[in-house]
């Protein structure tokens, strides 16, 4: 019985083959929502930093604990003004870049 040699792709090329190439809506959509989940992940951390649970957050941004754990767990649905809020209420400096044909803005 032959072995069978295993093939090593990057990450990149197994994007490219599974999820789409870049530019196609499909690898847009991935990109977009891995995005997401780190801010929900950033969430958590910087709140278990400052030592908070996720009602003591939710009291200070006015939303129950619920909220919280979604919004850590799946950010998709959170707003700008909530994640703003967030991460006021975490004494944290957000800032948002937009990037169009080789301009930059900071925004907040």
């Amino acid at each position: 019985m032959k072995k069978k040699e295993l093939e090593s792709i990057s990450l990149d090329e197994f994007k490219d083959k599974y999820i789409g190439k870049v530019g196609t809506s499909e690898r847009d959509q991935y990109e977009f929502e891995l995005k997401l989940d780190i801010l929900g992940e950033i969430i958590r951390r910087i709140r278990k930093e400052r030592n908070l649970t996720q009602e003591q957050l939710g009291k200070l941004i006015g939303v129950k604990k619920a909220e919280i754990s979604k919004l850590e767990n799946n950010a998709r649905n959170m707003t700008i003004s909530n994640v703003l809020r967030i991460f006021n209420a975490l004494k944290a400096k957000v800032k948002f870049v937009v990037e169009l044909d080789n301009q930059e803005w900071n925004i907040a």
